[in-house]
């Protein structure tokens, strides 16, 4: 039997078609919650087996609101995942994180609207707890593994997801800085918090693409502003993720494999059959 992915990574396509990826096998997986964004890449790489998968879509077909993050997460798990980094665009509200830097962000904050934030509920309640929403054990690994790619690299920041996919109005950016935000994207959430339901650690490479649009001395962000730079960092990121699959063993030593121990508040009794079996994955070694 093949080992499970030692890490599964969530972006764009130039990662799940990196030249040194070998022995590429595509699932196409239905999960209870519909099906992901795209069938999951698994390869070889660096001498261990990695998930990819592509958030918006083959093609970039789904915009932020449409992603089913759900679908995407339990995929993942599903595969044996146990560690998630996700590389994404960001906007900078600061002015020393400049466009072309990237930044592991250590704090998030959901100014979203309309998604699927959690796998509970239907007769199933969870409150898991999310004051540290990334994994400080991964991030710490991938700033180690980015470093080395020469790219600028910053560690820390508040991370704001909007809904999208419009970019800001000025005054919506500058009432971000002024809340001490640091970043600004469309997709960190719910994804990080739905890899803490799912007792995955879950990290972000961001790739400053822009500084929004409270900078007056620079242009305002357009989306051709953002895939220019992302085509820029590309080898960087495909370097920092073979330095960190490198530095990865099966085995975690963070709060992350357990992040439900204290969570589920509804009695066993009362869980609905059907909640039961669709949830099985996430709560069945708590419910037994």
């Amino acid at each position: 039997m093949a080992a499970d992915p030692i890490l599964g990574v969530i972006g764009g396509s130039g990662l799940y078609v990196m030249p040194d990826l070998t022995a590429v096998e595509k699932h196409d997986l239905e999960t209870p919650f519909g099906k992901p964004s795209a069938p999951l890449t698994v390869g070889t790489l660096e001498g261990q087996r990695v998930a990819f998968l592509a958030r918006h879509g083959e093609g970039h077909v789904l915009s932020p609101s449409e992603i089913n993050y759900r679908a995407n997460i339990y995929a993942l798990k599903m595969l044996g995942v146990t560690r998630v980094v996700s590389v994404s665009a960001c906007g900078s509200l600061r002015e020393d994180y400049k466009p072309g830097d990237i930044v592991i962000p250590d704090q998030l904050f959901d100014f979203t609207k309309g998604r699927a934030r959690s796998f509970f509920g239907e007769g199933l309640v969870a409150h898991v707890g999310v004051a540290d929403p990334f994994c400080g054990d991964l991030s710490r690994r991938l700033a180690g593994a980015t470093q080395p790619t020469g790219t600028p690299m910053h560690q820390g920041g508040t991370f704001i997801t909007i809904e999208g996919p419009r970019f800001s109005t000025r005054g919506e950016s500058n009432t971000f800085r002024g809340w001490g935000m640091s970043l600004i994207g469309m997709t960190t959430s719910p994804e990080a918090f739905l890899a803490k339901e799912a007792e995955m650690c879950y990290a972000v490479m961001a790739h400053v693409t822009d500084y929004d649009v409270w900078h007056m001395s620079e242009q305002p962000v357009t989306a051709d502003m953002v895939f220019r730079t992302i085509n820029q960092n590309l080898a960087a990121a495909q370097q920092a993720i073979r330095n960190l699959v490198r530095s990865l063993s099966p085995q975690r030593d963070c709060d992350c494999i357990d992040a439900l121990a204290a969570a589920l508040t509804t009695h066993p009794n009362k869980i609905p059959p059907a909640t039961r079996e669709r949830l099985g994955l996430l709560v069945g070694k708590y419910l037994g």
